[in-house]
């Protein structure tokens, strides 16, 4: 992680066992290959977000509050390594492709963990609970996109940038219910608190 830092996402194996303070054939023994350290790099990036994805989509708050502390969560973690996820992204490391693609298996779980949850509020609503999947694996593939275009630009700061997307997700859940005719204070806890049941995240053993 320290020599992607200083590298970014061209950093090579000499560089990883310089910064380990071993020779590669050492480091080739924790790893047995570049894809082999790539997944590992990833789920350690996994482990990141996760981390403090899961505690903010899980705090009872006010809607707003609620959506604006979960990409907070994304887009720090995001600003903190944003090597680690154009590596990521790229699916390559020392100019070698990978076939394992963290990024989307990442995408899924959330998008699944999300679906799940607005499917409930959406039947404690009793409203129409089709939309959940469609609406989730919408928001994850946004969140996403923005994520890779503001880290490339940087046109402007993280909050604002999760102040837009806030906005823009709450006047979409806002506009669906309000259709359906259930009118959501932005700002006041629902009464059925529901969470995001995701599997843990392990660190990785090497």
């Amino acid at each position: 992680m320290r020599a992607l830092a200083e590298h970014g996402p061209e950093v090579g194996m000499d560089h990883i066992a310089a910064e380990a303070g071993v020779t590669k054939p050492v480091l080739y023994r924790h790893f047995a290959d570049k894809a082999d350290l790539f997944v590992a790099l990833g789920h350690r990036g996994t482990e990141i977000l996760f981390n403090r994805l899961i505690p903010a989509l899980n705090n009872e708050e006010a809607p707003v509050p609620r959506i604006r502390k979960s990409l907070d969560a994304f887009f720090s973690t995001v600003e903190e390594h944003p090597h680690l996820y154009r590596l990521l992204v790229r699916r390559s490391l020392a100019n070698r492709p990978v076939e394992q693609d963290i990024v989307a298996e990442d995408k899924e779980l959330i998008a699944q963990a999300l679906s799940a949850l607005l499917g409930d509020y959406l039947r404690a609503m009793n409203l129409d609970s089709g939309a959940a999947e469609p609406w989730a694996h919408g928001i994850v593939g946004m969140v996403q996109n923005v994520s890779e275009w503001w880290l490339e630009r940087r046109t402007m700061s993280r909050d604002a940038v999760v102040e837009y997307l806030t906005q823009i997700i709450w006047a979409a859940i806002d506009g669906f219910t309000r259709a359906n005719g259930v009118a959501l204070d932005p700002n006041k806890p629902l009464e059925l608190n529901k969470v995001v049941k995701l599997a843990e995240v392990q660190p990785d053993a090497s």
